[in-house]
């Protein structure tokens, strides 16, 4: 197998397998419990805060721990609303995950004024129209991605930032995809709230954190037993907490691995375009995740060549993982102006620092065999692999 859909979800770090498994076995201990049993979770607890907080150059009491990117998300733009209940306006973008997408649309239904950004066709922000935007004394909130999980497109987060707090607007931005693949630092820009997730970076699945500026308010959203300083009530999942802190330590660590991906994301995109006729990258190529590669193959069906992929052991994706296994035209290439048909025939590759060179050339033949099959059998482009789902 080859993995190449590392936005999606990444392996588990062995050093991160490690660090766990003893909080499984012997090491149970409640955290908020005051004996020995406890306090060493509760230890354990604040030294993976303090590891995830250097990650993105935060204080260890900014960060809250949570189930992951979605919680987060969601978190801090209930809380931002909630904070100034007299401001209806919340802004974002057309190109936001949707842990953001989705939950824009619940509030615009409850009678907020919902605003989406436009991107142009490679994914770019116009930070004009953002700041007329943010010149709304209505606005309570703006939340921008960080980096687009699809396309991999970089946002001018500083930028977005600074005019956010011009206009004394809340800014939250979902970092899930960057952090780990570009240096993020909290302390570069005026930013309330950031989401991450540990499983993005070869951390385990289910638990995530956000960071919330030690100078702005928080609406606590989850009462209980007053968890996580009173910010989020519930028993902590220790060895998912204790997994995150070894994977954002060896994340740190290898952000300087990063050049070495991009260049070997480069050579896959390189041998692709010149195999397969007509083969277009998506997004800026410029200002994009140095592991992300989204390409446009004229004439095919991306379920099709999914499942072909599939068969020939290759992992990739047509879009967002988050679509209840649901293949769909995507939302993201169509928000950057494309047409439905280059949305369908688009697929997502992505890297991460345990892909190794020798992977490129199989995948790549594998890429071009299943491209070719399907251009002959459907070669206008069909909905469906002959012999495959209906």
């Amino acid at each position: 197998m080859i993995y190449l859909d590392n936005n999606a979800t990444t392996k588990l770090a062995p050093e991160v397998r490690e660090a766990i498994l003893p909080w499984l076995a012997d090491s149970y201990g409640n955290p908020s419990a005051g004996y020995r049993l406890g306090k060493a979770s509760r230890k354990a607890i604040e030294e993976a805060r303090e590891k995830v907080a250097a990650l993105i150059g935060a204080e260890p009491q900014e960060i809250v721990f949570t189930s992951g990117g979605t919680e987060s998300n969601n978190t801090a733009i209930r809380s931002a609303l909630q904070l100034r209940p007299e401001r209806k306006g919340f802004l974002t973008t057309s190109v936001e995950h949707s842990a953001v997408d989705e939950v824009a649309k619940f509030f615009d239904q409850t009678g907020y004024d919902v605003t989406l950004n436009p991107v142009d066709s490679q994914g770019r922000l116009d930070l004009e129209t953002w700041k007329a935007t943010c010149a709304s004394d209505e606005l309570a909130i703006a939340s921008l991605i960080w980096a687009n999980n699809e396309t991999g497109v970089l946002s001018p987060v500083g930028e977005a930032a600074a005019i956010a707090a011009e206009s004394d607007v809340y800014f939250h931005t979902d970092a899930v995809q960057a952090i780990g693949k570009v240096p993020v630092s909290v302390r570069d820009h005026p930013i309330h709230a950031l989401s991450i997730s540990a499983h993005k970076l070869h951390g385990p699945k289910g638990i995530g954190a956000l960071y919330l500026n030690r100078h702005a308010r928080f609406e606590t959203q989850a009462l209980g037993g007053g968890q996580e300083n009173e910010r989020r009530s519930g028993t902590e999942n220790v060895p998912g907490i204790v997994g995150f802190g070894v994977a954002a330590e060896l994340a740190l660590a290898n952000l300087d691995k990063m050049n070495a991906i991009a260049a070997m994301r480069d050579r896959f995109e390189k041998a692709l375009i010149e195999a397969i006729e007509g083969v277009e990258i998506n997004g800026a190529i410029d200002s994009r995740l140095p592991n992300t590669s989204n390409l446009y193959f004229p004439g095919v069906d991306g379920e099709g060549l999914l499942i072909l992929l599939d068969e020939a052991g290759i992992c990739c994706s047509p879009g967002s993982a988050c679509s209840t296994g649901a293949v769909k035209p995507s939302r993201i290439i169509k928000a950057m102006g494309h047409s439905p048909a280059r949305a369908r025939s688009s697929v997502r590759f992505s890297f991460s620092r345990l892909n190794h060179e020798d992977e490129i050339a199989p995948a790549v033949e594998a890429i071009r065999a299943a491209v070719s099959k399907l251009r002959v059998v459907m070669p206008s482009g069909g909905s469906r692999v002959v012999g495959g789902p209906r």
